[in-house]
């Protein structure tokens, strides 16, 4: 077994990795400023929550129940999961730049279309086609990983990451007023515009990075065994998956908790989650400044055990009676912390197994990633009554991130036995 987690050699990408010291601004024959790709990743972030105080709300608009309404979070997810599986192979063959393109252009019709849907089964049908917006996120770390190596793909991953979530960070609260001013329409008004903004600015700054692009498709899927075989990319993978599983859980729960059990209107709400996008920022910076002294694995597993600690804080403020909204988002902080400390790495980790199927493994991880998270959302909610208060949710986003916290385990595990640490 030791030998399959031997590294796969670097392939030569002549030119890419050299031209990254000259990158010029809104120049699409040179790589992308790390902007574009903040930028890129952040459409599919904002996507995903920027509606989410309006889920009561939409509800009563379409005289839907919760959970079926609720599905416009967990059915996105699913669909974002679906599609990495194919962005990833697509960007391998054709390059990252048209894949991306394709996929905003997608992503910023489907949006205006949804804004005027009739019914909830509409809605939720361009919420599908809104997935598309996950290219910005998977061929984002494929364009690093093409162009950096793998300690400083964790660091410029950090950084990107940590630029984008300024976007959830502030959406919620954003979406939560323009709810109460105008009605839950006017968020994906604004997902509108945004969608125009990033597809211009990929547009006009986004090079191709994807040197050594596959002769077909159909090769590219029959390099998933490759990657299927490596324990690491399954350890790395299942680290990001459960670590972020704890989010999606808050995603599909979250708002129920606050608005149901805790009473806060969707503006407060809004101001709530900033907690959690500002502690997952601050993780990302950390990650960006030190990865690459701590080495991927030790930042990696570091971040699983703060997420921990934070939802095991959760769990005993409201043990003892403090049923206040900082019960629920104050360790949100501290889970955030720790997202951003674990996200980057161990998704640089698995666009490193194999160097030459970024791409792939990108996507591949993602749609892993993704689709754990939303069977989460769901389960965060649908588990949430009057009667149980807020533990059904603390004791999902806790025993996920515990078993983040084995899975990171296991990579140390697995690179020790192969000589790696």
């Amino acid at each position: 077994m030791a030998h399959e987690e031997k590294r796969c050699p670097r392939i030569p990408q002549t030119g890419i990795r050299q031209d990254m010291t000259a990158v010029r601004p809104f120049d699409n024959t040179t790589p992308p400023h790390i902007v574009t790709l903040v930028m890129a990743a952040a459409t599919a972030a904002l996507a995903s929550n920027l509606f989410l105080p309006s889920l009561p709300g939409m509800a009563d608009y379409f005289d839907a129940d919760y959970a079926i309404v609720q599905l416009t979070v967990s059915g996105y997810l699913a669909a974002t999961a679906v599609l990495q599986l194919g962005i990833g192979p697509a960007s391998d063959r054709f390059g990252r730049r048209p894949v991306m393109l394709a996929s905003f252009a997608v992503f910023t019709l489907a949006t205006l279309a949804a804004a005027f849907a009739p019914t909830i089964e509409v809605l939720l049908a361009f919420r599908v086609l809104q997935a598309f917006a996950a290219s910005g996120m998977v061929l984002s770390r494929a364009i690093v990983r093409d162009t950096v190596e793998t300690n400083e793909a964790a660091s410029r991953i950090g950084y990107i990451t940590m630029g984008m979530t300024l976007a959830p960070m502030i959406g919620p609260f954003v979406g939560g007023l323009l709810d109460e001013l105008y009605g839950w329409q006017a968020t994906f008004h604004l997902l509108f515009a945004f969608g125009i903004l990033s597809f211009l600015v990929v547009y006009f700054d986004l090079g191709e990075t994807n040197a050594h692009r596959s002769s077909s498709i159909a090769a590219q899927f029959r390099n998933y065994p490759e990657l299927l075989k490596s324990r690491r990319f399954w350890g790395y993978t299942a680290t990001a998956s459960f670590n972020a599983g704890a989010f999606f859980a808050f995603l599909g729960g979250g708002p129920y908790v606050a608005t149901e059990l805790l009473g806060l209107s969707p503006s407060a709400y809004g101001m709530y989650f900033a907690c959690c996008s500002l502690g997952y920022a601050i993780g990302n910076f950390l990650t960006g400044r030190y990865s690459k002294a701590m080495g991927i694995n030790r930042m990696m597993l570091t971040g699983t055990l703060i997420c921990v600690v934070g939802m095991v804080l959760s769990a005993l403020l409201f043990w003892v009676g403090f049923y206040h909204p900082l019960s629920l988002f104050g360790p949100t902080i501290v889970l955030g912390l720790g997202n951003g400390m674990t996200l980057p790495t161990a998704t640089t980790g698995m666009v490193s197994v194999r160097p030459h199927l970024a791409g792939s493994a990108s996507g591949l991880g993602g749609a892993l990633q993704i689709g754990g998270g939303a069977a989460l959302s769901v389960l965060g909610g649908a588990l949430l009554t009057p009667q149980s208060g807020p533990y059904p949710l603390i004791f999902v986003m806790l025993t996920s991130s515990l078993c983040a916290t084995v899975a990171a385990l296991y990579v140390i595990h697995v690179a020790r036995k192969a000589g790696e640490i």
